[in-house]
């Protein structure tokens, strides 16, 4: 398999048991990567739901998920150019901040950014996508 990033729709996808979540647990079986941002996003949401977001990545880290299968990489001044340079082409289908830094974390690492997000199918990008549903 490719090396591949996860976007926060595809980690939530995994934690939640959602469709899709066995091509996450592929990746996450063979390394994979999400950026700071995304994972931060990820947090974020399950935070809405009450759950301690330090406690989740603690147990996260105990589990070998974070710093371990799923390698954390932090926002650097390449991707938050590239995530500048993304805005007007992906405008139209609405992607975010999150889901641009997804993008250009896999750009820099040359990989797969794997998303469940459906609006990703309607952007001309020169990343490498794939839904996981």
């Amino acid at each position: 398999m490719p090396p591949t990033v996860l976007d926060a729709s595809a980690l939530l996808a995994y934690l939640h048991e959602e469709p899709g979540a066995e091509v996450v647990a592929d990746a996450i079986a063979n390394g994979t990567t999400i950026s700071a941002v995304n994972l931060a996003e990820a947090l974020s949401t399950i935070a809405r739901s009450g759950l301690d977001p330090a406690q989740l990545a603690d147990d996260f880290r105990r589990d070998g998920l974070l710093d371990g299968a799923i390698e954390v990489e932090p926002l650097t001044d390449v991707d938050a150019i590239e995530i500048g340079r993304l805005r007007p082409l992906t405008l139209d289908a609405g992607l975010s901040l999150g889901d641009r830094a997804c993008l250009a974390l896999a750009r820099r690492l040359d990989a797969t950014a794997l998303t469940a997000d459906r609006a990703w199918e309607h952007v001309a990008v020169d990343v490498e996508l794939r839904q996981i549903r």
